[in-house]
């Protein structure tokens, strides 16, 4: 059809579109495929903008940000739910939701941090692959260095809790008193009752402080927990089923 109206024909080839986008202004813009390829783009990059984050993504959202900071600022382990009041979340399971999604990222992109789950609560550690490296620079291992006597008593007390002071000093052969109170001093030890025995010693055992020390979640974690600790049951037993017979013995 003869309209008056020079007619240009225009063919979408790559460098076309190229040149459309870099110069928007060109005549050769204003036509329909120009316009149509611009509102395609446009659109796209709407919906990307205003789409939730990913995975993939770097971006975090307000909630997961104010997660992860709580996480980074406090000096101990928090429970899902404290965390879920520090960080104005709904509840404590939206906090477990928001732990895994952070983990999610920390792992895509090969982060050194990582949230785990410590004594009764959740911290945000570094991998355990660079500890060797931190040691170095930080000097954590100085600062947390026990002695031989301090950690054979500690080692005793973990696997065999709650126990006496002579339940200590029956397995390490020596006086252990002053042991137990440096360990008690570094918080890793504490009294947890009082044994029914004649002059009701007292009973001791781990902190919260020893778990997230070690790394541990439950004194399960122990390294041959179940088996030390079924030792200590069988010894229990056998020393129940003696006293009937020095009883005997001594009427």
């Amino acid at each position: 059809m003869q309209t008056g109206v020079h007619q240009v024909n225009v063919h979408p080839t790559p460098s076309l579109m190229t040149r459309i986008w870099l110069a928007p202004r060109n005549p050769v813009a204003e036509t329909a495929v120009g316009w149509k390829w611009r509102s395609r783009l446009q659109r796209r990059q709407t919906a990307e903008f205003n789409a939730e984050p990913s995975l993939s993504s770097a971006v975090r959202s307000p909630k997961m940000a104010r997660l992860e900071a709580a996480l980074f600022v406090a000096e101990n382990a928090q429970s899902a739910r404290k965390l879920a009041q520090i960080a104005l979340l709904a509840d404590g399971r939206e906090a477990l939701e928001l732990i895994e999604q952070l983990n999610a990222l920390y792992d895509s992109h090969r982060s050194a941090f990582r949230i785990e789950r410590v004594a009764a609560g959740y911290r945000l550690l570094t991998r355990s692959e660079l500890a060797a490296w931190l040691d170095r620079i930080h000097q954590r291992q100085a600062r947390l260095k026990l002695s031989s006597p301090l950690m054979e008593t500690l080692s005793i007390i973990a696997y065999r809790q709650p126990c006496t002071r002579a339940d200590v000093e029956a397995v390490r052969g020596v006086q252990s008193a002053e042991i137990i109170k440096q360990l008690m001093e570094r918080n890793l030890v504490r009294i947890t009752g009082e044994d029914t025995s004649l002059g009701r010693p007292y009973l001791y055992g781990t902190t919260r402080l020893f778990l997230e020390t070690f790394g541990l979640t439950t004194l399960t974690d122990l390294p041959w927990a179940e088996r030390l600790r079924r030792v200590k049951s069988v010894d229990e037993a056998v020393e129940d089923d003696a006293t009937p017979a020095e009883s005997t013995e001594a009427a």
